[in-house]
């Protein structure tokens, strides 16, 4: 009885119509989730790639860049290579003044950078001046100048610094950290064009009920900042700061023209590598596979601090905004 009762619904034109629009949904649903799929390992692999040539050299021995039959995995771990690999860089590099450096310093830019763009984002965000949208405006074309095009005029600023004729006489701030100071507290770091916007979308977004509560109450503008603002934005500068932090500590050109080159930093030390090693005393593949054990061990900072920070920096980007 079931069965008949099934078998002429079935016969009936709609249901078959639901029938076949419910099958070829599902079909089609499956077949972009496939795509997606295929095109998410794709763009995995493409980024992971080089890491993992990277990582996989940095294991070999000489006799495995001769091997022709060795791609990926070395024929034999040889764990007294890989520590002979590992240590004789962290000589060369001097790797723990080189990284304790890197960090200072990309922490204290990220930290003045995260502030100001705050700042001036706040700035944009909720008060109204003469030429607010031309500022604006140039603040994003800050994105467009290359880098390349300034250098010239940083380095002379900061070689005979006079804050704008003030001083009766020029000091010279290169050597120092006052050149990375001076740009990130007034908003002029590198890439500090990009936090502004960040900032300055994010606090425009927060409700003003919550800010004219604070005014009414006898709170000034940077009190209400601090206390019902800034505890708002902080997935945004969470954002704000680990991006400046990563840039900051993969920058070589800005750190080469405020700092001495033979100054201890981890870019200096990776990029001395290639002057440091003789042929004579080792051959081109094993310098090759120095060259690469160097590499990860720069990245490896980068990709701890991102083990630890992927679950805060993934919500803050998802609350931001950025890839909406």
């Amino acid at each position: 009885m079931a069965a008949e009762l099934g078998r002429k619904l079935e016969e009936m034109p709609e249901v078959r119509r639901k029938s076949r629009f419910l099958t070829s949904h599902f079909y089609g649903e499956t077949l972009w989730a496939l795509v997606r799929a295929i095109l998410v390992a794709g763009i995995c692999y493409i980024i992971i790639y080089p890491l993992l040539i990277k990582l996989s050299s940095s294991m070999m021995t000489e006799n495995d860049m001769y091997d022709m039959l060795v791609k990926w995995i070395p024929r034999k771990l040889n764990y007294d290579s890989i520590v002979q690999n590992y240590s004789l860089l962290y000589g060369y590099m001097n790797y723990p003044k080189a990284l304790f450096n890197s960090l200072i310093l990309a922490a204290t830019v990220a930290l003045l950078q995260m502030i100001s763009s705050a700042l001036i984002g706040y700035g944009f965000a909720r008060f109204d001046f003469f030429g607010k949208n031309l500022f604006f405006t140039l603040v994003i074309l800050t994105l467009l100048v290359p880098p390349q095009m300034i250098m010239v005029p940083l380095f002379l600023n900061f070689r005979f610094f006079d804050f704008f004729g003030i001083m009766p006489v020029s000091v010279n701030l290169l050597g120092t950290y006052w050149p990375f100071i001076l740009t990130s507290i007034t908003g002029m770091g590198l890439r500090n064009g990009f936090f502004i916007y960040i900032m300055r979308q994010v606090f425009k977004g927060l409700p003003k009920s919550l800010e004219e509560a604070a005014l009414v109450d006898g709170a000034g503008y940077l009190r209400t900042f601090a206390t019902i603002m800034v505890p708002g934005a902080a997935s945004a500068m969470l954002v704000v700061f680990l991006f400046a932090f990563v840039w900051q500590y993969n920058d070589y050109q800005f750190t080469r023209m405020y700092l001495s080159g033979s100054a201890t930093f981890l870019p200096f030390a990776l990029e001395q590598l290639t002057r440091t090693f003789d042929v004579e005393m080792y051959s081109k593949e094993y310098i090759s596979i120095l060259n690469n054990t160097g590499m990860i061990m720069f990245i490896a900072p980068l990709l701890l601090l991102y083990a630890f920070l992927q679950r805060y920096f993934i919500e803050s980007i998802e609350r931001t905004g950025i890839v909406g």
